[in-house]
């Protein structure tokens, strides 16, 4: 499966945004997906994860309350919406798919990966 990751911007804090994985290939309902995010000097982080049928949906801390996953299997899409974003919210974002997998938070945990997209917050 091919990712292709798109959204990304420069916007205010307090704003929201919503970036679309998507998805190429069969069978994409098969995969569960995660968003991560690369801050400039800082390791990728886990952003937030949804099993391959959206079933199940994962959060990392900094983000829980803001930040929704969901899934358009007919669309092979994922999309992350972001609200009451803050400027430590800036950070490439990469969606990545993983077949069967669920919603796991370590990079390593996902065997595809999509080019980032830059989210920058300014304050």
């Amino acid at each position: 499966v091919q990712l292709q990751a798109s959204g990304g911007g420069l916007v205010q804090a307090g704003d929201s945004l919503t970036l679309s994985c998507a998805a190429s290939g069969r069978a994409f309902a098969t995969y569960a997906v995660g968003w991560f995010r690369q801050a400039s000097e800082k390791e990728r982080e886990f952003v937030a994860g949804i099993s391959w049928a959206g079933a199940n949906t994962h959060y990392a801390d900094s983000v829980k309350g803001r930040f929704t996953i969901s899934r358009d299997n007919a669309k092979n899409t994922v999309y992350l919406t972001m609200t009451s974003l803050k400027p430590e919210d800036t950070a490439v974002y990469y969606c990545a798919a993983d077949q069967w997998g669920a919603p796991a938070n370590r990079p390593q945990d996902y065997d595809y990966w999509g080019q980032g997209t830059q989210v920058t917050v300014s304050s």
